[in-house]
């Protein structure tokens, strides 16, 4: 989950990490409120989950409580690289001496951590990495060991930071550090980390992307859900515990192991050729424990997707045997009435596939429509879905 800017410094600011303060907003009449408390220039900076909002008019110095006002105005509303601006951030501005960069990131390549620091802040790393790369330091992080004051510094130090401010360096970085393993964070980004002309180390940036995975020990991170921007039905499957990613077609599709859902998008993508061009409506993994109660709450994610007009029930039994995917499909259906109203094709196979498909032809339900193969079955659902 990637994080808003303002969130980002929440959690600088709870592992003490130096930065502007500053308050959010979303009305032009709170920035002036803030401009006034802070009582000195701020800036007023548009809150979006994309790179570029200077260049799009998105940061604006304000010197006055009225200029905060009419930048937040202007800013609020503003289209930047397709992302509506709908909070401000109102921050103290800063006198800066210099701009550097630092960040923590998984390194999956290396299957290792990643700090990577700069003199050259204040401008894209994309750009510093392809014009300058002897300036930009990629030092690997020993995830047993971490980072310590001694190796803050030597990050700091190979990323050319003058030596006058490695100590203060070196303490911003460990607190960065902290923030990254504390919040089971896969990337936490400076940019600039400012060195103002007392030669204090602050962050004036912040870019945090947390660990979905790691949701249930941080608890805390809910609060941070952008909720307006999350697709309605993907919150109700996490509400589920449902993996769940809606895409833009007509096939619903329900299947259990990542790797058969996967390949069931492919097998329905090609089928659909046939079919109008009927595309996959989602990507939705029940994992291994297909019950009543998991199969309903995935009927009826899917079925709420007004796109979707048929569903695909492709499951392959293992430890959850096909005799209970097949109750659990037939008590779904029970238990959803009148609300399951869009055709499912249901292939099973492996563990006790006779006697699922069994219970699911004597249970004779209008809506289900058996197949013997993957393939049959894409090609059947993609049919249904073209009517």
């Amino acid at each position: 989950m990637d994080l808003f800017e303002y969130q980002a410094k929440e959690l600088f600011a709870k592992h003490n990490v130096p930065t502007t303060p500053g308050r959010v907003t979303d009305t032009a009449e709170g920035a002036r409120e803030i401009a006034t408390e802070i009582g000195r220039p701020v800036m007023v900076k548009a809150q979006v989950k994309v790179g570029g909002r200077g260049k799009a008019g998105g940061v604006k110095y304000a010197a006055t409580p009225e200029d905060a006002y009419e930048h937040a105005k202007n800013i609020l509303g503003l289209d930047i690289k397709g992302h509506v601006v709908k909070k401000l951030l109102v921050a103290e501005a800063s006198d800066i001496a210099e701009e550097y960069y630092i960040s923590f990131l998984l390194d999956r390549a290396n299957r290792t951590y990643l700090a990577m620091c700069s003199v050259e802040g204040g401008m894209e790393i994309e750009e510093v990495a392809a014009t300058k790369p002897e300036r930009l330091a990629k030092v690997p992080v020993d995830a047993v060991k971490g980072v310590d004051l001694a190796t803050a510094r030597s990050i700091a130090e190979q990323g050319h930071l003058p030596a006058e401010v490695l100590d203060a360096a070196a303490i911003t970085i460990n607190k960065l550090w902290e923030v990254f393993v504390a919040e089971d964070a896969t990337l936490v980004e400076v940019n600039p980390l400012v060195r103002d002309p007392q030669d204090r180390i602050l962050a004036l940036d912040g870019k945090v992307t947390l660990d979905a995975n790691a949701d249930f020990r941080q608890p805390g991170h809910a609060e941070f859900e952008d909720r307006d921007a999350t697709d309605p039905l993907e919150l109700k499957a996490k509400e589920h515990d449902l993996n769940y990613v809606k895409l833009d077609g007509a096939v619903g599709i329900i299947g259990n192991g990542a790797g058969l859902v996967m390949s069931t998008l492919d097998v329905v993508a090609y089928a659909g050729e046939k079919h109008g061009g009927v595309k996959p409506a989602n990507f939705l993994d029940i994992g291994g424990g297909a019950s009543a109660e998991v199969m309903a709450a995935g009927l009826d994610v899917i079925l709420n997707d007004k796109q979707v007009k048929s569903v695909f029930v492709n499951v392959f039994g293992g430890i959850t045997s096909c005799d209970a995917v097949a109750n659990g499909i037939v008590t779904a259906l029970n238990m959803l009435g009148d609300e399951a109203n869009k055709p499912l094709v249901v292939r099973l196979d492996g563990n006790n596939v006779d006697e699922g498909r069994k219970i699911l032809a004597d249970a004779n339900h209008p809506l289900v429509i058996q197949a013997e193969t993957m393939d049959a079955g894409a090609d059947k659902a993609a049919e249904l879905a073209n009517k």
